[in-house]
């Protein structure tokens, strides 16, 4: 791979973007690598969690807008981008955030733009306390916020603040963007490593499909009432329950002991 990095080690899909010269900005390239370790993590039973980072000093800028600016076909430059965006950055985003397994996004310096959209795509983020976070969309570019960042960032932070950060396209600190619930924590950076392969190593030993039942409950709960809510969270404790690895934690539990569970 050229513009990514990705291994399966203890259980840990280790993904890192690596254009660290261009503050790993997204081409076409890595559009096309991201997309297929995503979906080789996906598809293998060893790989029971996956941590995304980026190599150098930032994380990711956003798109390399030098490969989006021109070409030699028929479109114009809004039609260029909104294929780019259908063919490319959009499933990128919709399969990471799709995928059943967890994701730790380790976010490791300035995420800016798009990069924005593919951090807050993973299901726990931490940030490096130097760490910030810029919506640059529209007061530089003219744009509205894209790869998630308009779903993403007012779910998370509530409508006042993601205006604020869409219209402003101000720095928002990892600190602030903790305590405003848009990340789960804020590290210092000498710790954002060994902090995040603790939460990766711990989701790599547990249940991975109670994991996927979580993320789905915790998605549909958004669209339900209270009512229908409980009505789902019956059912899938009943199909959980039928399964070997809840068996695994009541014994566990009782006997005061590690609980060894199995993937799928």
């Amino acid at each position: 791979m050229e513009t990514i990095t990705y291994e399966v080690s203890e259980g840990i899909g280790h993904l890192t973007l690596n254009r660290p010269e261009v503050l790993n900005s997204i081409n076409m390239k890595m559009i096309a690598e991201v997309r297929s370790a995503v979906a080789g993590f996906a598809a293998d039973d060893n790989a029971r969690v996956l941590l995304v980072t980026g190599n150098g000093r930032g994380f990711c800028a956003g798109a390399d807008l030098s490969a989006n600016v021109a070409g030699d076909d028929d479109m114009s430059r809004g039609e260029r981008v909104a294929h780019g965006m259908d063919i490319g950055f959009n499933p990128m985003v919709r399969e990471l955030s799709e995928v059943t397994k967890p994701v730790v996004t380790a976010v490791n310096g300035m995420t800016a733009g798009g990069g924005v959209g593919l951090a807050l795509a993973g299901d726990i983020v931490v940030a490096a306390r130097s760490a910030k976070f810029v919506q640059v969309f529209g007061p530089r570019l003219a744009l509205i916020p894209d790869m998630g960042c308009t779903w993403f960032t007012p779910h998370l932070v509530g409508r006042a603040r993601a205006r604020a950060l869409a219209l402003l396209g101000n720095k928002l600190p990892a600190e602030t963007a903790a305590e405003w619930g848009l990340i789960y924590e804020c590290v210092d950076d000498e710790k954002l490593m060994e902090t995040v392969m603790g939460y990766a190593s711990q989701l790599a030993a547990g249940p991975t499909n109670a994991f996927a039942e979580i993320k789905k409950a915790l998605d549909i709960a958004e669209h339900n009432t209270l009512a229908q809510q409980l009505d789902y969270e019956r059912d899938t404790q009943g199909k959980l329950g039928d399964h070997p690895n809840f068996a695994e934690g009541v014994v566990s539990f009782l006997k005061k002991k590690e609980p060894e569970f199995v993937a799928g």
